[in-house]
């Protein structure tokens, strides 16, 4: 008799001790059933993992996939640290109160250990292709580190980024919104680089401060800024998403009504 293999989502955590951030990081693992050759699917790391069971990621992942609606995508959720908001920023340049300063030790422990410890878990020489996403500051850092390793991933999705990340406080006399964030400077200066996608999301009701007060929030700017540096370096619409949600808050759930588009568009069927 032939059986018919279940299509769902088995989740699985591990830790995986990191000699960069000098602490065990805990990962839970959503691992596709049905799939034979894990070789063949896409890698998607998220930060901020430890959201992911309240977003209902698995549930999600169970009933996209079940209906045929996306190609089968290990997902990989990362456990922020107690430092969070000193692992998480741009690598290159903490911001302005320091924040973001073992940056550079989370992306090696991304690219030098957990890469290489999720590759010999399956039992792979490699994946179809890997993406990087996050959640807030979390999202920052995933935009960063993609950017800057073209060569190892492919994709990556921000949801309610912080891309306000700047070198200056805003209640400087001299704060400018096109010379003092840090990320939209870094892809204004940097070089285009082939095969690069981006799924951005934002929304109105993300918080209420408008510091130009040009009738826009300052979340929505600094993500339609980031947009647009993409745009002048050469990117095209079909390789830049931007998803504004009328009611969407800087929330988890929020995070969640927009998980579906995301996976959509980048592994839909």
């Amino acid at each position: 008799m032939n059986m018919v293999k279940e299509l769902d989502y088995l989740t699985e955590r591990a830790t995986v001790l990191s000699a960069f951030l000098k602490r065990g990081v805990t990962v839970d693992f959503y691992l596709p059933t049905g799939v034979d050759d894990l070789s063949g699917l896409s890698l998607l790391m998220i930060n901020d993992g430890q959201d992911l069971p309240v977003m209902g990621l698995q549930q999600l992942l169970s009933g996209l996939y079940a209906n045929g609606l996306i190609s089968p995508v290990l997902c990989v959720g990362i456990t922020a640290g107690p430092d969070r908001k000193r692992e998480y920023g741009v690598a290159a340049e903490a911001d302005y109160l320091g924040r973001g300063d073992l940056a550079t030790a989370y992306t090696r422990f991304v690219l030098e250990e957990l890469i290489p410890y999720i590759l010999d878990k399956y039992h792979v020489r490699d994946f179809k292709e890997r993406a990087f996403a996050g959640f807030s500051l979390g999202g920052l850092s995933a935009l960063d580190i993609v950017w800057n390793h073209p060569e190892v991933f492919s994709k990556t999705g921000i949801f309610s980024g912080s891309l306000w990340w700047r070198s200056k406080d805003q209640e400087d006399a001299t704060y400018d919104d096109d010379r003092d964030r840090i990320m939209q400077q870094q892809i204004r200066h940097g070089i285009y680089k082939p095969g690069l996608k981006f799924f951005l999301q934002c929304g109105l009701m993300d918080e209420a401060h408008d510091r130009n007060n040009n009738g826009v929030i300052d979340a929505v700017d600094d993500t339609r800024d980031i947009v647009k540096e993409l745009m002048k370096k050469g990117y095209r619409p079909e390789d830049v998403s931007y998803l504004e949600l009328d009611d969407g808050r800087h929330d988890v759930a929020t995070w969640g009504k927009a998980m579906p588009v995301f996976l959509k568009w980048g592994w839909g069927r």
